[in-house]
């Protein structure tokens, strides 16, 4: 199929579903400015996340840990959701969209106005004591401060899934519930290699769309509809199907 012919047969499934469930994830956030840990030129190529993105670096590492978390902390100040979370929450507001699922942590879908978004991932948007799970605010963990409860030094974090650790039991249940009564399962950006949230879309009965910027192996095959492409650009030219289809 030509491009065209792909965002209309989008456009199409999307028109006809019932129950659609978006699942999002780094790839829907990199036009955005954030680094996309897993694509070729994605910091995992840069910084060995083994050593940074896991509990026992809290105890071996934290001066290097907090660095890292406080660095894309303070670097979402500066960044927006683009135009495809703007369309993804417009789909929602529409009925086009029942429930959105993501892998990332950026909370972007909610700025852009997605509602109940369930994040898989955790959010680093706040912070707790690794000791004893007291919330702190952003300036407590900036600042590295000891937990204000339990009086622990350089043990602050942010409430992210990190290597090791289980997916939030709540969250996971949801998206479970959610794939389960889906007709149309809509996956964005993610590269379908975290276990178990790649097992997730396949849950769905109905179709199953991928939308990514670059191959993912062959975990495409157990898509119906492979669209290659960024987030924002193949969301535009569906949503202007859509908004025709209805004039």
């Amino acid at each position: 199929m030509s491009m065209s012919q792909l965002h209309s047969k989008l456009a199409s499934l999307l028109s006809k579903a019932q129950h659609t469930v978006v699942f999002t994830g780094a790839g829907c956030s990199t036009e955005a400015g954030i680094p996309d840990f897993r694509s070729r030129d994605g910091w995992w190529q840069k910084i060995d996340p083994a050593m940074l993105a896991n509990p026992h670096a809290i105890y071996a590492h934290y001066p290097l840990f907090h660095g890292f978390y406080a660095y894309r902390v303070e670097q979402l100040r500066s960044i927006t959701p683009h135009a495809g979370h703007r369309v993804l929450a417009d789909w929602q507001t529409r009925g086009l969209v029942k429930h959105l699922i993501t892998q990332n942590v950026d909370g972007l879908h909610q700025m852009a106005g997605n509602r109940d978004v369930i994040e898989l991932h955790g959010t680093i948007r706040n912070f707790r004591c690794h000791e004893c799970q007291c919330a702190v605010s952003e300036s407590q963990f900036l600042s590295a401060e000891p937990c204000p409860r339990c009086g622990a030094e350089q043990r602050l974090r942010a409430n992210v899934v990190m290597f090791g650790e289980s997916l939030p039991s709540a969250a996971l249940e949801m998206a479970q519930t959610c794939l389960q009564a889906t007709d149309l399962v809509l996956v964005i950006g993610s590269s379908l290699q975290v276990y178990p949230a790649n097992q997730l879309p396949q849950i769905c009965r109905g179709p199953k769309v991928l939308i990514n910027n670059e191959p993912v192996g062959g975990d495409a095959g157990h898509f119906d509809l492979f669209i290659e492409g960024t987030a924002g650009e193949v969301l535009l030219q569906v949503n202007q199907l859509l908004d025709e289809s209805v004039l």
